[in-house]
């Protein structure tokens, strides 16, 4: 094993984080919705080389709190906060995908004073819509649980990078492969989307920031046009041919831009 457990306990709440050591500035990598911090394990072997990297299991996933009972956007900040803190992670540059990158830009947006860097994934302020949060929960129902072996759970999920990646997420016991979350968790987690939208918060970001979206992933032109028009000194990269989960599915190009962008934050890319 090339990284050691760390567990935060917040407000009773467990948190299980991957500490991959490292030395350097740190770096926190917050995974997606029903994602896991195993995602970032490719990502987190290269970055250790320079930097302190810390990859958190949020709270209802993974090897954290299965069943945590507040799940509002507060919450998930409050727990990145107490990951900071408990493992001392100073000015940490927060890089986060889906809900994760939503989660590191509101904890950028109210504690600046703790946040060197944002690095935003297949992530925006534009919020959701109750219709968007049904069809993730309709998919979510649609899986066949337990898988009979980690191979079917592959191919259910589209083979290849992402297949494998979801996959990973997936524990292995009474002779099935079953999610380590509950749907009813990740609707919860998703409720406060579909209410509002963050785009004060964006706006009021101050540290520098990088925006990487995949060409066919879920951030629309719209969204992201606006993005940049309120803050044009966002760096943003676009990678052709790359969908939602392009950390998975471009672990490499990802790598290279986070490499450059950790490098020189305040150097704007397109």
């Amino acid at each position: 094993m090339t990284w050691s457990e760390r567990t935060v306990v917040r407000d009773g709440v467990r948190i299980s984080c991957r500490d991959w050591g490292g030395s350097g500035p740190p770096v926190v990598l917050l995974h997606g919705l029903a994602g896991h911090a195993g995602e970032w394990d490719t990502t987190a072997r290269h970055l250790r080389g320079r930097h302190r990297v810390v990859a958190v299991d949020q709270r209802g996933h993974g090897a954290s709190e299965r069943h945590p009972g507040d799940c509002t956007r507060a919450a998930y900040v409050a727990d990145v906060l107490a990951v900071l803190d408990q493992l001392e992670l100073r000015q940490p540059v927060l890089v986060g995908q889906s809900l994760g990158g939503l989660t590191a830009m509101l904890t950028a947006a109210a504690h600046p004073d703790l946040v060197h860097a944002l690095v935003m994934v297949e992530a925006g302020p534009g919020g959701s819509s109750p219709e968007a949060v049904a069809e993730i929960d309709a998919w979510f129902a649609s899986w066949p649980t337990p898988f009979p072996s980690r191979e079917a759970a592959v191919e259910f999920f589209g083979g290849g990078p992402v297949g494998e990646g979801w996959a990973d997420g997936l524990e292995e016991r009474n002779g099935g492969w079953w999610p380590r979350f509950d749907r009813h968790v990740m609707a919860d987690s998703l409720s406060e989307n579909a209410r509002r939208s963050y785009w004060n918060e964006w706006a009021g970001i101050t540290c520098p920031t990088l925006v990487v979206l995949g060409q066919s992933g879920i951030i629309t032109p719209e969204e992201s046009g606006r993005m940049l028009q309120q803050r044009p000194e966002t760096a943003a990269l676009s990678i052709p041919g790359a969908g939602h989960d392009l950390h998975l599915e471009h672990p490499d190009t990802l790598r290279e831009a986070l490499q450059q962008f950790l490098h020189d934050p305040a150097q704007k890319r397109t």
